[in-house]
């Protein structure tokens, strides 16, 4: 295993020298990470953005655009051959549809490159052509990223950790009587494995429905092509004395490190330390109507997501010298159409809050970090209603049912956000059971039906200021 780490350490190194001596001579790419939780939004902001980036009559926000020097978007084949495409245009139709409705969600890693045409600006301006810069966006699921924090744990601490988080998460009881009950000193039996493996999947998947972020390993909820084999049949279970060899806690001890070096290490490898700006995308209204317990395992969430990161300057030196560094990270939480505008600045406040721990280690690591609230695609128009003598700032749109169609138009008051983020940080924090002063309803809308004239593309809240902070400065 040293001999693999060093030789991967090497291959990744003699990549980085390639790029940073061959970048200037060759047409510069951004690889731009889109990533985010369970219900964040992912495939809906990639498909927006890109769209919006090749008809741009609503990114003003976008300084190149409006300075008029973006001349030309397209797409073009994206350079992996070995990596599936990010399927745009059937994500895009979904949305678009005369009877629109959300995509399927992101299930494994996929890729996109968008070409953008450039004229430059200042000295160059006269005696140079138009540029070309290449948007390679990078779409993988969040419950993978978690994964990179189990490169550090043994099994032992691992399972410990997740048998502690499961006395406080709905759906954790039974499985932990099953853990208890186990004699793991005994013989493997597959049968037995299976079962504790399934028993442990379901509990994840509850504790994910209840509005919980960190549900690891990730693989178990997006297991793909990995489904069913040994690598993903192992649970947390207590540590006996001294579990002999071939015993079933060995055995899991085992499966846990092949899924560390199998399954984590070579995404890590092959895309993760690849990208160079990132956008972190977050239910943070989910998490708040889930309630403090929920809050509170998404803030520890965020600041642990960034140990993953290694964020840093692109310098060449340091590029030359120490691999590639995430540049920008954005933290953005996603649905700001579930509030009016008059709510916005509280929400991007709450984001803020919830991510300080986080964007605090990236600046100082060198990295630039933001955090607002944005709606990729807007599903929602704004009303503002008399109720019981007072007025209410509400939204309204399409409600979802609960098999996923369309159902009635309705108006919808969510509750009013702190002005002070303390007052729901604070009592997650403490362990509240509930809120105290107010409860924060969501609704599931679908998507709005569009009619966009020529060189529009779909509406959306600050996705314009959501590109200029990852990619403006390279425009």
């Amino acid at each position: 295993m040293v001999i693999g780490n060093i030789a991967d350490t090497l291959t990744r190194g003699v990549e980085n020298v390639a790029d940073t001596l061959t970048s200037p001579f060759t047409e510069p790419v951004i690889r731009l990470g889109v990533t985010g939780l369970s219900r964040a939004g992912k495939t809906v902001f990639i498909t927006s953005l890109v769209a919006n980036l090749m008809d741009r009559g609503r990114m003003p926000q976008l300084v190149a655009e409006a300075e008029g020097r973006i001349l030309a978007a397209y797409l073009q084949p994206q350079p992996d051959d070995t990596m599936p495409r990010f399927d745009y245009e059937t994500h895009l139709a979904a949305l678009t549809a005369s009877a629109p409705h959300w995509p399927d969600s992101t299930r494994a890693v996929s890729q996109l490159r968008l070409s953008l045409k450039i004229r430059p600006t200042g000295l160059l301006a006269g005696i140079s052509g138009a540029r070309k810069l290449h948007l390679d966006i990078v779409d993988y699921p969040g419950e993978w990223l978690l994964d990179l924090g189990l490169m550090d744990k043994s099994y032992a601490d691992w399972a410990e950790d997740a048998l502690t988080r499961m006395q406080h998460r709905p759906g954790g009881t039974q499985y932990l009587e099953m853990a208890r009950a186990e004699d793991s000193t005994q013989g493997l039996d597959e049968v037995r494995a299976k079962a504790l493996a399934s028993a442990f999947t379901k509990a994840l998947q509850t504790a994910r429905a209840a509005g919980f972020s960190d549900c690891t390993p990730g693989r178990f909820l997006l297991p793909g092509e990995k489904e069913g084999s040994p690598v993903l049949t192992f649970a947390p279970l207590p540590k006996p004395a001294d579990p002999p060899r071939k015993s079933l806690w060995r055995e899991m001890e085992r499966r846990f490190e092949a899924y560390k070096s199998q399954i984590v290490k070579p995404f890590f490898r092959d895309h993760f330390s690849r990208i160079d700006r990132q956008v972190v995308l977050v239910d943070a209204l989910g998490a708040i109507h889930a309630g403090p317990a929920a809050m509170e395992d998404l803030r520890r969430t965020m600041a642990d997501i960034l140990t993953a990161f290694r964020p840093g300057g692109n310098a060449f030196l340091s590029s030359l010298l120490r691999g590639k560094r995430v540049e920008k990270i954005l933290f953005a939480a996603t649905k700001a159409d579930h509030l009016h505008h008059s709510q916005h600045a509280r929400l991007t406040a709450i984001m803020e809050a919830l991510t300080r721990e986080a964007r605090d280690r990236a600046r100082f690591a060198g990295a630039e970090t933001g955090a607002m609230s944005i709606a990729a695609l807007r599903a929602t128009v704004e009303e503002t209603l008399p109720h019981d003598g007072r007025r209410l700032d509400c939204v309204r749109g399409t409600l979802l049912t609960d098999d996923g169609t369309r159902g009635r138009e309705a108006a919808f008051y969510p509750g009013e956000l702190p002005q002070d983020p303390a007052r729901l940080l604070g009592p997650a924090r403490e362990g509240a059971e509930n809120w105290l002063d107010n409860d924060y309803a969501i609704m599931r809308f679908a998507p709005a039906a569009l009619s966009l004239k020529p060189g529009e593309g779909p509406p959306h809240i600050r996705l314009d200021r959501a590109a200029q902070f990852l990619i403006g400065d390279r425009l």
